[in-house]
């Protein structure tokens, strides 16, 4: 019998709560007995083959007691093709107590989700597929720069190219240039003799498979022992075939029909060659797939300065911890998030928010790990260290959607698991019908062939046609302050046709301000703002408070005041010189005697009155942010509809909803409710909410895709599909704009690898020889089979450029 499997339970509040856990477990195919203990919390399942996972979480799921999935990756070391990707999975998900498992050939790395999954089990299974794999712990990839990774490995294979080339250069003269040149040819055969020739070609060629083709004849004949072919595999049966046909052609001729008698290792050394210069291209393309990632890490310093004994000592920023106090010098990166202490500075926060301008930090403020000190000198108590920082939480999220799987990969994985056994059986039969039906010499041409199937075969490039996109994609939107908190949002964006905004501190700057006043009799405006803000001082109202900001960015001394009352619902009076003055709504007003003239405003009105006469009316409101129109523009120009969610009354909402241009406006919603008003825009279709990430959870949740503005909160972080790094509209069509574009450049690259392969396996089979007298050399092959997973890469590398630059105005 296997190890049991054990796993958490949650919502179990008594003991026939286990009964109820314990009966669903046992109803599960595959499970011959189960014990869930109410005081841990935790079930024991005995499995019996086969047994799914999935179908354990959801019979516990059916009666409202989840089992939380837990979460393992792993980086997996040796996978070169789709069919890799493909076997990898299959073991991980064979695995005990595995629900899901997805591999990325772009990243390197596979995440698992199951119950009671164990690491050491989960590396078995990838070793049980021929690769090699390492757990990732919470916040450890992060340490691992992917470029590095994909530099270190475009080195090796430079490395193993070039001695490749050195080697196979010699041989590829002695017998093409023979061919090119018949006076070559006839001089090799007075000097040396052809024997000799092919002798040395024998040798060379040994050297190149033995020294920098070793790596990939192992992995290649590991795969072929598993019978699990892969890239490898067919690079192996291809180089292989022509080496071995071209020894005997050598060593025993007798064995051949004298037309056949003919050598190719010159095809065995070049398919080798070409293949490690397509691999050494690959891996720098890479590389540059992870820039957005690699300059993530880069803003993170290596060293402090921390308090040590009473005095500050520099030590590793790894080793920081929560409580430290950090000093930051002029100039310095600060390495976690905190709490300033003491002394201020003019912070640059652009790196995360967008925000061109530093911000002031000084006592009590909040400072963020990454973002760059000026000129000043601060202390500040370390509140986030590590994996929990704000930076860290976005490396994290960046890493996850480049990670990501967009559901048109499980078809691609679907065909290419078939693919290189279908691209087997195509070489055999190639080779079966030039035997039967070809012309003199038949088994010369069937092994051009059958070798040319082999090699131009390419899997590579359907397995890097979608991961490659989603890393440069995401990665850009990163850069342009647009995290893709679940990767899967890139394509589910698509299919919104509207788009819902929360007003308040969304489409507005959510600070209510002083926007015009209008005066009554011979007062002027600075006279009538000092008065209402003298009145205000005490007030904590958020139009009070819009008031007196005004007066002290004007620097307008305020004045004395007496006998301050307080008029719920109305408004506020007091005494300033011996004389009633009152502030508040018109009916406030009214009902203090005061004759109400003068047009109609927009905005929030308040009313300023010395005794009975009106003598000012201000404005406040909420500002529009600075790019909300043209963001609503640049989405009613794309097809989108904008909808604004608002508690304002209906004709409130629509004097903002005019100015901005949307047409659609639902209001007086209160907060709880705005969920509701998400899902009745979803009867006609899919919707995405765009809200501030603070009180806008249950509609950013219940929105088909949730787009969180603001400085990503960690309620923003757990709702959302997408996180706006700052306020900056401009992220909302960015989003659009880079999910459009990389959708783009997914269909592009699978149209290549499939339209590739469709095309040239039947010219590699000699499907044009009938009719050209044309059979495609196995060199010319291996060429094409590496440029082809090179051309996926580098239009992968297009959307670098993808998105509008963030606003900076």
């Amino acid at each position: 019998m296997s190890n049991p499997l054990v796993f958490s339970v949650q919502g179990l509040n008594c003991a026939s709560c286990s009964a109820r856990a314990e009966t669903a477990l046992k109803s599960v195919a595959g499970v011959s007995d189960a014990r869930v203990n109410f005081a841990t919390g935790q079930a024991e399942v005995d499995p019996e083959a086969p047994l799914r996972a999935i179908d354990l979480h959801a019979a516990l799921e059916n009666i409202g007691k989840p089992a939380p999935l837990e979460t393992i990756r792993l980086r997996v070391n040796g996978m070169s093709c789709a069919s890799c990707v493909a076997r990898v999975e299959q073991a991980l998900l064979d695995a005990p107590g595995v629900v899901s498992a997805k591999v990325n050939l772009a990243t390197g790395q596979a995440e698992i989700e199951g119950l009671g999954i164990k690491a050491q089990n989960l590396v078995g299974a990838v070793q049980s597929a021929g690769k090699t794999a390492e757990p990732l712990l919470r916040g450890a990839s992060q340490d691992h720069d992917p470029s590095h990774a994909h530099e270190d490995t475009s080195n090796e294979m430079r490395r193993a190219f070039l001695m490749a080339a050195i080697l196979t250069l010699p041989v590829f003269a002695l017998e093409m240039g023979g061919h090119a040149f018949p006076a070559l040819h006839h001089f090799i055969a007075r000097t040396i003799g052809m024997q000799t020739s092919w002798a040395i070609q024998f040798m060379l060629t040994a050297l190149v498979i033995l020294g920098p083709g070793r790596t990939l004849w192992r992995a290649g004949l590991s795969a072929l022992w598993r019978w699990q072919p892969d890239m490898n595999a067919l690079v192996v049966l291809g180089s292989g075939a022509a080496f071995l046909y071209s020894s005997l052609a050598l060593f025993f001729p007798e064995t051949l029909p004298i037309a056949a008698r003919a050598v190719y290792f010159e095809a065995a050394a070049v398919i080798i060659t070409l293949i490690l210069a397509g691999r050494w291209m690959e891996a720098r393309a890479k590389g540059r797939t992870g820039a957005a990632i690699s300059r993530l890490l880069a803003l993170r310093p290596s060293s402090a300065l921390v308090l040590r004994d009473g005095e500050f000592i520099e030590i590793e920023a790894s080793a920081l911890a929560v409580g430290d106090e950090i000093r930051i010098k002029p100039g310095e990166r600060i390495a976690v998030d905190g709490i300033v202490h003491s002394g201020e500075s003019w912070v640059d926060e652009s790196m995360l928010t967008g925000e061109p301008l530093p911000v002031l930090k000084a006592q009590g403020a909040e400072v963020t790990a990454g973002t760059i000190n000026g000129e000043g000198s601060f202390t500040f108590v370390a509140q986030a260290v590590g994996a929990d920082t704000t930076l860290s939480q976005i490396i994290e999220m960046v890493q996850r959607a480049q990670g990501a799987r967009l559901p048109v990969q499980d078809l691609v994985n679907k065909i290419t698991a078939w693919f290189v056994p279908t691209v087997l059986l195509i070489a055999a039969f190639t080779i079966i019908a030039w035997l039967v039906l070809g012309p003199a010499p038949a088994l010369t041409h069937a092994l051009v062939a059958g070798v040319a199937v082999l090699i131009i075969a390419c899997p590579c490039a359907m397995g890097l046609a979608t991961p490659t996109s989603i890393m440069v994609g995401t990665g850009r939107a990163a850069e342009l302050g647009v995290l893709f908190a679940k990767g899967a949002a890139l394509q589910e964006l698509q299919a919104v046709k509207t788009v819902a905004f929360d007003k308040t501190g969304t489409l507005t700057l959510g600070q209510p301000a002083l926007t015009s006043v209008h005066l009554f009799g011979d007062i002027d405006e600075s006279a009538a703002l000092a008065l209402a803000a003298s009145v205000e001082l005490n007030s904590e109202h958020p139009i009070a408070r819009a008031l007196i900001k005004a007066a002290q960015e004007k620097n307008l001394p305020l004045l004395q005041i007496s006998n301050f009352t307080s008029h719920s619902g109305g408004g506020v009076s007091a005494l300033i010189d011996d004389e009633k003055t009152l502030l508040g709504n018109a009916r406030f007003l009214r009902s203090q005697g005061v004759t109400i003239e003068g047009p109609e405003i927009a905005g929030t009105e308040v009313l300023l009155a010395r005794g009975d006469t009106l003598v000012a009316r201000f404005e406040v409101s909420d500002p529009l942010k600075e790019n909300a129109k043209d963001c609503i523009a640049q989405l009613i120009k794309t097809g989108i509809s904008p909808v604004m969610i608002t508690g304002d009354s209906p004709a409130a909402g629509k004097r903002v909803a005019d100015e901005l241009g949307i047409s659609n406006v639902i209001a007086g919603v209160r907060p709880d409710g705005k969920a509701d008003a998400i899902a009745s825009l979803q009867s006609s279709g899919p919707v995405a909410f765009v809200g501030d990430g603070i009180n806008d959870a249950p509609a950013l949740a219940q929105a088909d895709v949730g787009i969180a503005i603001g400085t990503g909160t960690d309620v923003a972080i757990e709702t959302a599909d997408i996180v706006l790094l700052s306020g900056d509209l401009s992220g909302v069509r960015n989003a659009f704009e880079i999910s459009a574009a990389t959708l783009s450049n997914i269909r592009q690259n699978l149209f290549w690898a499939f339209a590739y392969n469709a095309f040239l396996i039947p010219v590699a089979a000699g499907a044009l020889f009938p009719f050209f007298g044309f059979m495609l050399s196995p060199a010319l092959a291996a060429g094409a089979m590496a440029l082809s997973s090179v051309f996926v890469l580098s239009n992968a590398l297009r959307l670098r450029s993808a998105g509008a630059q963030r606003n900076k105005t």
